[in-house]
């Protein structure tokens, strides 16, 4: 069976934060000291030191006074490389340990650098305790990080191995479904069901506007963290069930960071898609179900019937939630329809590997 790696999350007990605060400011500054002496080779010699480069520089720091093990100085450089890469700059911003823009905690290790005994983690040569949900003891730990959040509240975020779940020959798959998702409703499946949106951020905006203005930073905080963990407690529990239901998802690939710029911001931060499209996509992978992102183009349009295109078209449409296919003459919900079509054309898609609904819709206007 093929093995594949999960990231895993846990609460540390608060008693720990003044010790990780200082690992943080350490941490800090060999990321600081990377990020000039990158910069500054870079100008000298016009090239990007990698992150095996950095360990030469860093060799023996933790025993010259840092309370980091050595792998966690390697795993800096080497994150250093990767970010810097990642956003296509000669230089990163400086990690700051102190003052109203301080960063956020965050120290990274390598295997080695953790042990799981009795309850307890120990790193840098101190015990962790934690609250373990999954039973550490029956995984083998990989390289991860200790983060700190807004509230000062710290984690332990830990790789393991498990066995991943082979998925299913496409023509012995149970039963597969469609997604549209949208504003109005969180979404729409192919099925018939409507979803409702549940919009944690308008149900607490008011609230959180009082505590800005009133100047209560860790009422603030901790509002943002509601809000958060509320959306993300809906997002888990949705993605859940449908990947203990069906055996293929498809969802359409709805551009959310483009929509993110627009006057429907905040509704569409609120709805969390790319967060429920990434937890689809992982458990789905981890349970051996199909997934799929699929072409929505004229989804809404398109009817699921008879594939013509004569459904409501342009902004003047967008207020039409059901409509009659003048061809066929079926009544369609929007959103269903949508769905549906986003169903008819995953499965085409996971047959022949080609996308179907941009041609379906070429054919219809043909």
């Amino acid at each position: 069976m093929e093995i594949t790696t999960r990231v895993l999350r846990f609460r540390l007990k608060d008693k720990h934060a003044p010790l990780l605060r200082e690992l943080a400011r350490e941490v800090n500054f060999v990321w600081n000291y990377v990020n000039e002496l990158s910069f500054k080779v870079w100008q000298r010699e016009g090239r990007f030191l990698s992150g095996y480069d950095f360990h030469p520089f860093t060799k023996g720091a933790g025993k010259a006074g840092l309370g980091l093990h050595s792998q966690t100085i390697q795993a800096i450089g080497e994150e250093y490389a990767v970010r810097r890469k990642q956003a296509r700059k000669s230089r990163l911003r400086w990690r700051v340990s102190g003052g109203p823009r301080r960063s956020l905690g965050w120290i990274p290790f390598k295997a080695s650098a953790l042990r799981y005994r009795n309850g307890q983690v120990f790193f840098a040569g101190k015990a962790l305790s934690l609250w373990d949900s999954y039973g550490l003891s029956k995984y083998e730990l990989g390289a991860g990080n200790l983060s700190e959040d807004a509230r000062g509240r710290w984690y332990l975020n830990v790789t393991i191995k498990i066995e991943k779940k082979p998925r299913p020959p496409t023509g012995e798959m149970e039963k597969s479904v469609g997604l549209d998702l949208g504003l109005k409703d969180f979404a729409a499946t192919s099925d018939g069901h409507v979803i409702t949106l549940d919009r944690h951020y308008r149900k607490l905006e008011s609230e959180l506007g009082k505590a800005q203005r009133a100047r209560k930073k860790a009422r603030v905080r901790a509002l943002h963290a509601k809000i958060k963990n509320s959306r993300k407690d809906k997002l888990h529990k949705l993605s859940t069930a449908l990947v203990k239901e069906y055996g293929a998802i498809f969802i359409g690939n709805v551009n959310a960071s483009a929509l993110a710029k627009t006057r429907m911001a905040k509704s569409v931060l609120d709805a969390g898609w790319s967060l429920f499209r990434t937890m689809l996509q992982y458990k789905s992978d981890h349970a051996g179900v199909w997934f799929d992102e699929v072409d929505e183009a004229y989804s809404t349009q398109t009817c699921s019937c008879c594939n013509r295109r004569t459904g409501p078209k342009g902004r003047e449409g967008l207020g039409i939630r059901e409509w009659a296919c003048p061809g066929c003459g079926a009544n369609h919900h929007r959103d269903i329809n949508a769905a549906t079509n986003i169903l008819a054309a995953g499965r085409r898609r996971l047959a022949e590997g080609i996308p179907v609904l941009p041609a379906l819709c070429a054919a219809a206007a043909g």
